[in-house]
């Protein structure tokens, strides 16, 4: 059953049109992922299929008896509300009746009202929103909407703040949802899993997919070929219409004057343009020995232990993901590697050509009233590519989609996801050889998202990152330091996908007031996650390596191609015919080889037990 329908939708903002003539409906129990580069107007399609903003022009029909329930990227508060007076009171503002009506069902909602709470990460339900961080208002918001009754749910981004536990159990929730659902997510794997039906946002046009992502990524591209043939097509028409006009031919008859108006429709029909995209290269600078060294680090706030003993050098082409909960210590980390926290005790020393790149988990120093090409201009002008060669401010921006015009709009004109873009293309052109990603992923649209992956898979220096994306983890990252709950850090040898597989999602630590929860093991005996962990540990010993054995293990291989260099050369000057009478360097030479020999030997047998231990 049809529930709601836009026809022939416009929108424009001054001189840049989001939606020309656009078409969109939704079927009941639809799961539809809204995705387009960032700009082309997917939040402001949310909040006109809410009935919160009006198209320029178009038909919006609702069916009488359809409720919807929104939740913004930036929901708003009244001052002095609790977290649990909002989501209770924003069910009663919305006429949400329960079954009964009675003290006894208020008691059900309110049940369910802490049960997701907890599931979000939430103890003090008395706690005042004024408090809270953006981040956990995003949450209580998102936990109203849960709870509401409605036909429709609108989510515009609900993955961002949620840790991997959280973002599982919603994908679950959003699974086994019966109502018509309609979210802006960069979450692919979320968008795979989640979603029957995507809808693409594209240079002012809607283009509708009845399948998840996986199968939208083939559609586009059958799409996108057929559309380039169909052009070529047209353009072979074309020119045999441009060289019968040229013939000089008169419109004299019906038949010329069809001629004429084929020619002029086929001149003026707008040629196919393909997705731009963010390309970009490589432009670190070198990055010496010495990098970024840990030792013994320890740091609480308010008598809380937050890091504890934690101990780590970082190599000098270290992909490194950091996992953990909310609140566990995870930006702290970053925050002490970048000065701007001092430990309690421990001492972190940075090497003096390290160039750190810090992409913060909110813009820094973005003043509104500021060009966009001034923005990035602050800087540098230039900047030296791999090559040799420069890439200007300008040509960075075009990289980035900042084209034309757009490079002396002011910041304030940009939207959320663009300001995002922008502020990584500005850490970009400061050339780090350190990249430090403090959830990179939150309003960057997926072809960004695409292309800065790509960028990763090539960039020469260490990667460092904060991400709650497991596709992202999965792309470029190949370490995990891991938050494990008392405070300690620990190394995992491999990807995300790798780490859950072996430890489960409990192993990342419950969810902030989720540790009175309780699961079944084997036997039915009742452990708690920090109970489960270690008998998984213990049956995982071999996937574990302590610091040093990691260490070991990142350069082995160099070690053994450099003795097995060395013994080439010792054979070569043994052979040389210079010498053949020279007992004494012959005898030099001979216990050399022979002490080449036996330590190639020893790194040999110790590569075959690193590589079980890693594997």
């Amino acid at each position: 059953m049809n529930l709601l329908t836009i026809k022939n939708l416009t929108k424009a903002y001054t001189d840049k049109v989001l939606f020309d003539g656009i078409d969109f409906s939704v079927e009941e129990g639809e799961k539809v992922g809204v995705i387009g580069i960032n700009g082309t107007g997917k939040s402001t399609l949310l909040r006109i299929i809410a009935g919160i903003e009006e198209g320029d022009s178009g038909e919006y029909t609702k069916g009488n008896h359809v409720v919807i329930n929104y939740l913004p990227q930036n929901p708003e508060f009244e001052k002095g509300q609790t977290i649990l007076e909002y989501v209770m009171g924003q069910n009663q503002l919305n006429g949400v009746k329960y079954e009964g009506d009675s003290l006894a069902d208020d008691y059900g909602v309110e049940g369910e009202a802490k049960n997701i709470l907890t599931r979000l990460g939430f103890t003090d339900f008395n706690q005042s929103i004024d408090n809270l961080s953006g981040g956990q208002k995003k949450k209580v918001a998102l936990a109203a909407v849960l709870l509401s009754k409605n036909e429709i749910l609108i989510l515009d981004e609900p993955t961002n703040h949620l840790d991997h536990n959280m973002t599982e159990w919603l994908e679950g929730w959003l699974k086994s949802y019966r109502g018509t659902l309609i979210m802006i997510t960069h979450d692919r794997y979320f968008l795979d899993l989640v979603c029957n039906r995507i809808v693409e946002l594209d240079k002012g046009k809607l283009y509708s997919y009845k399948t998840n992502y996986e199968g939208f990524l083939e559609l586009k591209a059958q799409r996108e070929e057929m559309a380039l043939s169909t052009q070529a097509k047209h353009q072979n028409i074309l020119r045999k219409e441009i060289a019968w006009i040229q013939r000089g031919a008169r419109a004299r008859s019906t038949k010329q004057k069809a001629h004429i108006r084929r020619y002029e429709m086929l001149r003026d029909e707008e040629k196919v343009q393909l997705d731009s995209q963010v390309e970009i290269g490589s432009f670190s600078s070198r990055l010496g020995n010495k990098t970024i060294e840990i030792e013994n680090l320890s740091i609480s706030f308010e008598g809380q232990p937050f890091i504890t003993n934690f101990t780590y050098n970082f190599l000098k082409k270290d992909r490194i993901g950091i996992l953990g909960p909310n609140g566990c210590g995870k930006t702290t980390l970053l925050k002490i590697i970048m000065g701007e926290y001092r430990p309690d005790a421990g001492k972190i020393e940075i090497g003096e050509t390290v160039n750190i790149g810090y992409y913060a988990q909110e813009a820094q120093g973005m003043d509104p009233k500021q060009r966009v090409i001034d923005y990035i201009r602050d800087t540098a002008e230039y900047i030296k590519t791999e090559d040799g060669g420069y890439i200007s401010a300008s040509q960075m921006l075009e990289k980035f989609l900042f084209t034309g015009s757009l490079q002396y709009q002011l910041i304030e004109k940009l939207s959320g996801g663009e300001k995002r873009r922008l502020y990584l293309a500005k850490i970009l052109m400061g050339a780090p050889n350190v990249l430090i990603l403090d959830e990179p992923t939150n309003d960057l649209d997926i072809s960004t998202l695409c292309i800065l992956e790509d960028y990763l898979d090539t960039f020469p220096g260490i990667l460092i990152t904060v991400s709650h994306d497991r596709y992202f983890l999965d792309r470029v990252v190949d370490h995990m330091l891991v938050f494990e709950g008392d405070s300690k850090i620990s190394l995992f040898n491999g990807s995300y996908q790798e780490y859950y597989e072996t430890y489960g999602n409990q192993l990342m630590g419950e969810s902030a007031g989720a540790s009175e929860n309780r699961k079944l093991v084997d036997g039915g005996e009742t452990l708690s996650g920090a109970e489960i962990y270690k008998q998984q540990k213990e049956k995982n010993k071999k996937r574990k390596m302590t610091y040093n054995e990691q260490r070991e293990y990142e350069t082995i291989e160099d070690d053994i191609a450099a003795l097995e260099d060395k013994l080439a050369q010792l054979a070569e000057a043994l052979a040389d015919p210079k010498i053949s009478s020279d007992f004494v360097k012959l005898s030099e030479l001979g216990k050399s080889k022979e002490e080449a020999e036996a330590q190639l030997d020893e790194k040999l047998e110790r590569y075959v037990y690193l590589e079980e231990l890693a594997h």
